[in-house]
């Protein structure tokens, strides 16, 4: 959308036969970095996985200061349990008045403030149409005194076959400063509670000398008879890339092995006419599955100068061999 940067793909496949994408997008009046004061949730659709996806409508819009998601909505995944569908998501509120286009959130401190408010919120529906009933509350609050006494965000869900939910999250212990660790946590249905799986973080790469190995933006689903999840290495001191993609299983979800090769996706990028491109950053990774296999890998990009130094943004899509 040339007025808005793109970010947070989420793909379904409707009962219409058509592709729901579920996106955040907030305006280029904005800087990039706005995304943690002014992001909203949206929906666009297309008759192929590879689009080209059309704007439907906001699905999330900011409902007002008093409720936890009232500013901002961002890091959409959509799932199907039962009947409903299911939407995860970060949302966000601050008590300071809405930025100017011309403020710089990250020098002002409205940024910061913004991020620790970051807590995951669930809406449902019975339609992609909608409406939308969203939780008055966040369904996993932080701890303080823990390592996630900072924030909730980043949700990865997976509905099992016993319609049990399997939930991912990111947090810290302090603030948004490395190390940021994963996180935990299993519902007996969609509507929760949802109840932490480990007092610990799920993965733990850092050490006292390098906190900034760490890992964020999950994908995780269910193979059959284990976990698997990819996964973004912030500094590629884990998979060797930074910015790269890591690929690790688990039997109970808790205990997790890296796979061999550790890899599972690259910024190096070969486009449909056989150009090459490297991109500077290549977030929330999302696998779109048909008929019980991957069949698309999505992911937020964008051009520009460097890392976030964007003059646009949009999410791309990858189709998988077979």
């Amino acid at each position: 959308m040339d007025d808005y940067w793109i970010w947070d793909p989420s793909v379904i496949k409707g009962p219409d036969g058509k592709y729901h994408m579920f996106a955040s997008r907030w305006s280029k009046r904005y800087g990039f970095g706005n995304w943690v004061t002014n992001s909203e949730v949206v929906r666009a659709i297309s008759d192929r996985p590879e689009g080209p996806y059309s704007f439907v409508e906001v699905v999330l819009p900011a409902r007002g200061k008093q409720f936890f998601d009232g500013c901002t909505t961002h890091n959409p995944r959509i799932v199907k349990s039962g009947k409903y569908y299911v939407l995860y998501y970060f949302g966000n509120t601050y008590k300071d008045p809405a930025p100017s286009f011309e403020e710089d959130v990250w020098s002002t401190g409205l940024a910061q403030k913004a991020w620790m408010a970051k807590r995951v919120g669930m809406a449902y529906a019975i339609s992609l149409d909608g409406p939308w009933v969203r939780t008055e509350r966040p369904i996993i609050q932080p701890r303080p005194g823990k390592w996630d006494a900072s924030i909730t965000s980043n949700p990865s869900p997976v509905v099992l076959p016993n319609g049990e939910v399997y939930l991912i999250y990111k947090s810290s212990a302090i603030n948004y400063d490395p190390p940021l660790l994963l996180g935990a946590a299993k519902a007996k249905t969609f509507s929760g509670p949802y109840e932490r799986l480990s007092n610990e973080p799920i993965f733990s790469f850092h050490t006292e000398d390098r906190a900034e190995n760490d890992v964020e933006d999950p994908f995780v689903w269910w193979s059959g008879d284990r976990y698997e999840l990819i996964m973004k290495d912030r500094f590629g001191h884990i998979c060797g890339e930074e910015g790269g993609g890591i690929h690790a299983y688990s039997r109970d979800g808790l205990k997790w092995e890296l796979s061999d090769p550790v890899k599972a996706y690259s910024k190096h990028i070969k486009w449909d006419d056989g150009t090459k491109t490297v991109q500077a950053n290549f977030e929330r990774p999302f696998l779109l599955f048909e008929d019980g296999r991957p069949t698309h890998l999505f992911a937020a990009t964008g051009s520009g100068s460097g890392s976030y130094q964007f003059d646009k943004t949009w999410n791309m899509v990858i189709p998988l061999a077979p």
